[in-house]
């Protein structure tokens, strides 16, 4: 499976949370905002951490939020968040967190596999610090390996 659809509407670069819970709502938004899921997602993406720890801070420094497929999602897209300032997620080894993934994916036998493609990008370990620096929409495209 290649990378879920980005749309630009779900990039947000250098914003600013104060916690987990906004970091993962930035991303839960600009999901919504681009279509993908309905605006109740993000309370089930914050649900499943609390219910199960921070197992979303997949590496140093990047967090891949995401919730069951379910009615909330409309189809699968992709969000990328880059944060101004780190934010802890209560993980013992990779925090702070500085690019938060939104996963959104509407069927449950693909959910895997667009799992397993967005970590295929990360083998690069360069990849979440540039991601983390990007600017521009075009860049986090890039570095993801997306044709614009």
């Amino acid at each position: 499976m290649a990378l879920p659809p980005l749309d630009d509407r779900s990039i947000v670069i250098g914003a600013h949370a104060d916690d987990w819970r906004g970091a993962v709502t930035l991303a839960a938004d600009a999901l919504t905002n681009s279509g993908a899921a309905q605006p109740g997602y993000g309370r089930e993406m914050i649900r499943m951490i609390e219910e199960h720890g921070p197992y979303v801070v997949i590496a140093p420094g990047l967090a891949l939020a995401h919730a069951r497929p379910g009615p909330l999602v409309v189809h699968d897209g992709l969000a990328i968040v880059t944060l101004a300032e780190g934010v802890r997620f209560g993980h013992p080894h990779n925090d702070p967190v500085r690019v938060v993934l939104g996963l959104a994916i509407a069927d449950p036998g693909s959910h895997i596999a667009a799992v397993a493609a967005l970590a295929n990008v990360f083998n690069d370990s360069d990849a979440i610090e540039e991601l983390a620096a990007a600017s521009s929409a075009a860049e986090v495209r890039q570095i993801l390996g997306m044709t614009p």
